[in-house]
């Protein structure tokens, strides 16, 4: 009833018959597992969006957003502009930007235009970029475990006249 018109040129698969159904215990292993690629979404050109930009994948951004824009990787066009914070991976900038820019990596091209401070791993700038803020470098936490503060030596209190007097006590020779 649904099943598939068999191309009369090309042989049945082996173990099948034409209309015939295979038993219902019987499940085929499935295969090994492939990674789903994600494909970048496009905000066009003629696009303006307020609001927040949320996800985990890449977006090429060329038209306007008003608001933040966190995701996996974004690149903004050289007509896009968003006015808000970035915070990606990888954020690379051919357009515009009026907020801060937190990411591992941050590539500003020649025709970029940035203004606010970028907290990053990996900051490069192209000759003829526009960029007015700061750029702070992205520290990772350490381990605690690993964190010890040095010992600070005992330290005996001054007496008032500003001279240290330590006793020296030694045991009573037998």
């Amino acid at each position: 009833m649904f099943s598939k018109p068999q191309n009369p040129q090309t042989p049945p698969a082996p173990g099948a018959s034409n209309g015939a159904t295979q038993p219902m215990g019987e499940v085929k292993p499935a295969g090994p597992a492939t990674p789903v690629k994600k494909s970048p979404s496009l905000i066009s050109a003629d696009l303006k969006l307020e609001g927040s930009l949320t996800g985990g994948t890449e977006v090429q951004i060329d038209g306007a957003i008003t608001g933040d824009v966190r995701v996996e990787r974004v690149t903004i066009g050289e007509g896009g502009l968003v006015e808000g914070g970035v915070f990606a991976e990888a954020v690379e900038v051919r357009g515009r930007v009026s907020g801060s820019i937190t990411a591992k990596q941050v590539r500003l091209y020649s025709a970029s235009h940035v203004e606010g401070d970028i907290t990053h791993e990996q900051l490069a700038i192209e000759t003829g970029a526009f960029f007015q803020g700061r750029s702070l470098r992205l520290q990772r936490a350490a381990p605690q475990a690993q964190i010890t503060p040095p010992r600070q030596p005992a330290v005996a209190p001054s007496r008032p006249d500003g001279v240290d007097h330590a006793e020296a006590r030694t045991a009573p020779a037998a």
